[in-house]
This record gives structure tokens, sequence and C-alpha cells, in this order.
């Protein structure tokens, strides 16, 4: 199943500006792939505003959000992939959802994954290898 967080992203922006609110994105910016100005990151993180009037090109994604911004009066395109939005928020009130962290997913090296293989036996293929755990509920 795909992550909630990327359609939980866009909701919540949408509420919060319908609210005539800011929305402001906390982002790890050391998670692989985000691309921010440097020097405006605080321990790992960033706060960006993402406000209609703040930003230029904004687009939000299943993958990503980017969009351009003016850090110092200079122009940046950003890049964050989803899974790096640790909060959305309401600058005026800090209504909004904080996220888990969730681990980068390592790419395969090989390029075949446990999905590019046939069920092997006959039988369906299990999530990590493990048996399947049941209990009895009385």
């Amino acid at each position: 199943m795909n992550s909630s967080r990327p359609y939980l992203v866009r909701a919540l922006y949408e509420w919060i500006v319908d609210n005539d609110c800011t929305p402001h994105l906390l982002v790890n910016a050391e998670f692989p792939g985000v691309q921010v100005p440097p020097g405006f990151a605080s321990d790992g993180q960033i706060v960006l505003n993402v406000a209609p009037s703040a930003v230029r090109h904004l687009h939000m994604d299943n993958e990503a959000v980017s969009f351009e911004g003016r850090f110092g009066g200079v122009a940046h395109s950003l890049y964050i992939p989803t899974a790096a939005v640790l909060a959305i928020y309401a600058r005026e009130n800090g209504q909004g959802m904080v996220f888990d962290l969730e681990p980068p997913v390592p790419d395969d090296e090989d390029g075949e994954g446990p999905d590019d293989r046939g069920p092997s036996g006959g039988e369906p293929p299990r999530p990590s290898g493990r048996r399947p755990a049941l209990k009895v509920v009385k």
C-alpha cells in the first residue's frame, strides 16, 4: 500500500490555505534527495513557508514537493521527497500534523526486488521471508 503522507500533506495544505493561514513544512534537511539552500537548516531540519504568496511553481505529488522560493533575496529551486516532510502546520495557530520518521528506502543494487521474482514452490510470497504469526483469540 502507498504511503498516506503525500495525500495528507496535500489535503492539509489545502485546508490551511482555505482557512487563510500560512502553511509551513518542517523538513528533514539531511534526508537523501532533499535539495534546500545550504546554510538555512538548523539541527538537520528546516522550516519552509509554502504559502501561495511565498513560493512559485509549487508542485506536490506522491514523490515530492517542489517549488521555487527566495532565501536572503536569492531565488532557489527546492525539492523535498515526501518522506522527508516531518510536519505540516499553520503558522498562526500550530494546527496541522506531525509525521513519523521514515527511513530512506535503499536502492536495490542488482535491480531485482522481491516482487520481480515469481513465487517459488507454488506458495505465495511472504513479506521478509518470515513465517506467519497467528494467535488464538477466545
